[in-house]
């Protein structure tokens, strides 16, 4: 998932980052009028299912009048929508960065962006959004995490209190659908028990939540930026328990 910055969990979990941020930053503010948003294009899951079918120079070339009309505009306008308050957003370039992958496909299948969030500190997480030929995708929390971070973390998830209170704001995600994830190891951290009530978060490296709708007519529709909104409000509780027992690490950038 590129929004939050990290790398791949497993295969279920969202896309894992490739590249950098794009440079292009989404707002109300960079347009001479308001961009209203109408839904994705009508091709955006043929374009992404011919994608997959043949991840090429060529084909890309042929399709990117669709990408840009029926994928990045609607992209753009969605951000914009979203703008007033969540804050300006970015979309990622669609380009993979294969430097150190086995695989060399040159294009990425889906198309993300990411909206950092106004909390007045950085280094934290930011609310994602994806479109693809699987459907939509929205997610927040810290998808990586420095040692720190790590640490700040297992104290708090270890704490009663605190540990509590976070299994309770899962616990909700969970019932509206959300799934829990995050880098884990396999056993049990150094200095922890293993019978620990809370033991399945404290294996946690990172922790974030996300939620995938299948391909619908609502997502050619204005009723997506609704969707996007409702559900990046949902998972405030997440990030602010996060932002309060975590917060953003003191390292130096890698």
């Amino acid at each position: 998932m590129e929004a939050l910055s990290a790398r791949p969990v497993n295969e279920s979990s969202p896309s894992a980052p490739s590249g950098r941020h794009g440079d292009e930053v989404v707002g109300r503010g960079a347009y001479a009028a308001p961009v209203s948003f109408s839904g994705f294009g009508d091709r955006l899951i043929d374009f992404y299912e011919g994608l997959q079918a043949d991840n090429s120079k060529a084909y890309w070339t042929d399709h990117k009048p669709i990408y840009d009309e029926h994928v990045h505009a609607p992209m753009v306008a969605l951000l914009a929508e979203l703008s007033d308050e969540f804050g300006d957003g970015k979309v990622f370039r669609p380009y993979r960065d294969v430097r150190f992958s086995k695989d060399k496909t040159p294009y990425k299948d889906h198309c993300g962006a990411i909206v950092s969030r106004r909390t007045g500190r950085s280094g934290l997480g930011g609310h994602y959004v994806q479109v693809g030929a699987d459907g939509l995708m929205v997610a927040s929390g810290y998808y990586d995490t420095n040692s720190d971070q790590v640490e700040r973390f297992r104290v708090a998830v270890a704490d009663e209190r605190r540990g509590t209170d976070l299994r309770r704001r899962l616990a909700a995600l969970d019932g509206d659908g959300f799934e829990i994830a995050g880098n884990q190891l396999k056993t049990r951290p150094r200095g922890y028990d293993a019978d620990h009530p809370r033991i399945d978060l404290l294996r946690h490296k990172s922790l974030y939540a996300y939620r995938r709708w299948e391909p619908d007519e609502w997502l050619h529709t204005a009723e997506a930026a609704k969707v996007v909104r409702a559900a990046w409000r949902t998972l405030i509780p997440l990030n602010e328990w996060l932002d309060d027992h975590v917060g953003a690490s003191t390292q130096p950038r890698r």
